[in-house]
């Protein structure tokens, strides 16, 4: 419960984040081109409103609504979401969406998408600036690397360290361009071995949802031993690694933990390293699977890069990685129009589960800056009901100089809005299938 709690807030957070600014951008080139905005709400209000104000000598009512499906701002003579035709039937007046030249009207539909970039590009550079860059080259992956079973199938042995792909050497791990390429090269037994990659390879990632394609393998070494412990009992001290567990040769981490969960109130042999010697020693597993150590972390096993920035080089920086983000997510859409790339597609409980189940703020803001690249470059789409395409209309008006009528407008807006809710009904009724059958 308490991480489906930590989830859930982390989301909400985010999701009110992006949203607020979102409407803000709008909001913003709205006032700055003397247009009314009569509306300025978190989430909907069908029916009523959680909390709503209006601030005297204000045109804007301030709210939050009960429906956590996005937010809006309500534009006085726009066609949108609140379908206000009455409005729309009087004559325009000068303060409305609807009476100003293209141009402006342009920036007032942009805004949205342009202030979530821009949220991003200010994330990433308080990242950089706050928390600076931790890299772990491949090259310094000294112990390895664990595949998936589907990696294995491909051509992956356990112990592989990815060297590159197509002849250019990968400095981090990047399932992407991994998936995308067409030769990877490993280091297996101190030697270079190329892997051809299947053409498949992304679709069978996608369809295998959050299985990992591949992740570092942590050797178990001590880092502390508890006092009164079953492993101060049994002799083992600091700096010991721990090799094979009753005799079966196993170095790491996550498999030794595997084992000691699997084994509770049972003794088993331990094979360690020390010093340059094996040694092979009793240990008792207490009722929850611990032994009573604290194992060196991911920082302290492997020489990782450090780099600081002054808050003048983390702007650049930011725009760079905001860039990266956005090519990446670009070019991994073209899966999701395949039909594995369809039955992964998630809703609010898949964007739920990448946030993780303690609350970490370097995590929180990283995703939500990526969530933020993500609508803006959903929002800047074609279709109806959404800015782009609003946009999209008025690039036609500004291109042929005529603008499409109020009621084709309606329709469209109407259409949009039927798909974006299929959609939705559909990303959220695979969350659910997945949480009920699989």
């Amino acid at each position: 419960m308490q991480v489906f709690l930590v989830k859930a807030l982390q989301l909400i957070l985010a999701f009110s984040i992006l949203v607020i600014v979102h409407e803000f951008g709008h909001f913003i080139f709205a006032r700055i081109f003397k247009v009314r905005v009569e509306k300025f709400y978190l989430f909907f209000n069908p029916w009523f409103s959680l909390f709503k104000f209006k601030p005297k000598n204000s045109d804007t009512e301030y709210g939050v609504g009960w429906l956590p499906l996005g937010g809006y701002v309500k534009i006085a003579g726009m066609i949108d979401e609140s379908m206000d035709k009455e409005q729309l039937a009087k004559p325009p007046q000068p303060w409305e969406f609807r009476s100003k030249k293209a141009f402006p009207r342009l920036l007032i539909m942009g805004g949205g998408v342009l202030f979530n970039f821009i949220l991003a590009i200010l994330i990433y550079a308080g990242i950089a600036y706050h928390w600076g860059d931790m890299i772990l080259p491949l090259r310094n992956v000294k112990t390895g690397m664990e595949f998936s079973d589907y990696a294995k199938t491909v051509g992956f042995e356990n112990g592989d360290i990815i060297y590159g792909v197509d002849g250019v050497e990968l400095k981090e791990l990047d399932i992407q361009k991994i998936g995308e390429s067409q030769k990877v090269t490993v280091q297996r037994n101190n030697e270079l071995v190329d892997i051809v990659m299947p053409a498949d390879f992304m679709q069978n990632i996608i369809a295998r949802g959050n299985e990992r394609f591949a992740w570092i393998r942590m050797p178990f070494v001590i880092a502390e031993v508890m006092p009164q412990s079953n492993a101060n009992t049994a002799g083992l001290l600091a700096n010991d690694s721990i090799v094979a567990v009753n005799n079966e040769p196993t170095s790491s981490y996550e498999n030794i933990t595997k084992i000691f969960a699997d084994n509770k109130d049972s003794q088993l042999d331990v094979t360690l390293y020390r010093n340059g010697e094996m040694l092979t020693l009793p240990l008792m597993i207490d009722e929850n699977g611990k032994i009573g150590v604290y194992a060196k972390n991911f920082m302290q096993m492997f020489d990782i890069e450090y780099k600081k920035y002054t808050i003048w080089q983390s702007f650049p920086v930011g725009i760079e990685k905001c860039y990266d983000k956005l090519a990446s997510y670009v070019s991994s859409l073209k899966y999701f129009f395949t039909k594995e790339g369809a039955q992964s597609l998630g809703g609010f409980i898949a964007i739920g589960n990448i946030f993780p189940s303690a609350w970490d703020w370097y995590s929180f803001w990283s995703l939500t800056a990526l969530l933020s690249i993500m609508l803006g470059f959903m929002n800047i789409l074609p279709i109806p009901a959404l800015d782009g395409g609003h946009i999209f209309f008025l690039l036609y008006e500004i291109i042929t100089r005529r603008k499409p009528s109020e009621k084709f407008l309606e329709y469209a807006q109407v259409a949009g809005m039927l798909i974006l809710f299929a959609l939705m009904i559909f990303a959220n009724g695979n969350d659910i299938f997945k949480l009920l059958f699989k």
